[in-house]
């Protein structure tokens, strides 16, 4: 009876089963299948006889990493770049959301979502090289407004007190449009109704905002918070390699920017998977940590 029921619902969404499996083939090929690396950190690690050949080490690279003098460096710097992204980046895509959501004119409203979408699509080399141009003390945009108050040029990308605040800016630049889409998709779903409601009861269109809008997409606004302080340890290595430079080492280099040097550069693999695996550890305490608040506090959990 089990098997008949389960075959027939499989049958019933197979359609939507195979629409799944292409998700299912990535993470099942490039997120669970290399976990069997995980071994490759409490191993000394020899290309040339292989990961079940190499001696084990234990905790040697962890030990290692823990007790380098650039260890609080590294952390401090890759968690600071990633909560001021969480502060400062989360809030964009609601915002535009919700103001896009008041727009009445359709036209206007299709102009500024392409607008807001298309930096998402540009490459990482083209957008920081677009960044450059903009902060570029000679000829640079933004420094020309600066110019343009009666103030001097700034060289941005050599100070190291400007790095995250330039890093932070080009990263809500390109993403947030393409983030907006999640929230739009979310407000079509409140019952229309509730400010049909409002309006009866003479609610103000900020009133409508703050106690019908904003509820209404609250669970959308939980899951998502709750992936992005996931990640903020695990700030993206190739856009900070192409922003960072010697000048701005001190607040720009970051775990993954460290892991690629010993890694690849240096070619000591366990030592990079060691520190890789504890960045991943450090991650799943965060996400598991602000679903069990989301969980005690609001009704909205990722389980």
């Amino acid at each position: 009876m089990f098997s008949t029921s389960l075959l027939s619902e499989l049958n019933r969404k197979k359609y939507l089963l195979l629409m799944f499996l292409p998700c299912l083939l990535y993470y099942l090929l490039f997120k669970y299948v290399p976990m069997f690396g995980i071994v490759v950190s409490f191993k000394q690690y020899n290309p040339f006889i292989g990961i079940m050949d190499s001696p084990w080490v234990g905790f040697k690279y962890y030990t290692m990493f823990f007790q380098n003098p650039d260890f609080a460096t590294l952390l401090r710097n890759t968690f600071l770049l990633g909560l001021y992204k969480l502060l400062f980046g989360f809030p964009a895509p609601v915002i535009l959301a919700l103001l896009l959501n008041e727009l009445r004119q359709m036209a206007f409203k299709r102009f500024v979502q392409t607008v807001s979408y298309l930096p998402h699509f540009i490459s990482n080399v083209v957008v920081v090289s677009m960044v450059v141009m903009f902060v570029s003390p000679t000829g640079g945009l933004v420094n020309k407004l600066i110019e343009a108050f009666g103030f001097e040029a700034v060289n941005f990308m050599v100070m190291p007190d400007m790095f995250r605040s330039v890093y932070v800016a080009s990263e809500i630049w390109q993403h947030t449009g393409w983030e907006t889409i999640l929230y739009l998709a979310a407000l079509t779903s409140i019952n229309p109704m509730l400010y049909e409601a409002a309006d009866i009861d003479g609610a103000s269109r900020f009133r409508k905002l703050w106690h019908v809008t904003l509820p209404g997409i609250a669970p959308t606004m939980i899951v998502l918070l709750i992936l992005n302080v996931g990640k903020i340890i695990e700030i993206g290595f190739e856009k900070v390699y192409l922003m960072y430079n010697p000048a701005t080492y001190e607040t720009a280099d970051i775990i993954s920017t460290y892991v690629y040097r010993v890694g690849l550069m240096q070619g000591n693999f366990s030592y990079a998977a060691a520190i890789d695996l504890f960045t991943g550890l450090v991650s799943l305490v965060f996400i598991v940590a602000t679903n069990y608040a989301s969980r005690k506090y609001s009704e909205t959990s990722l389980w």
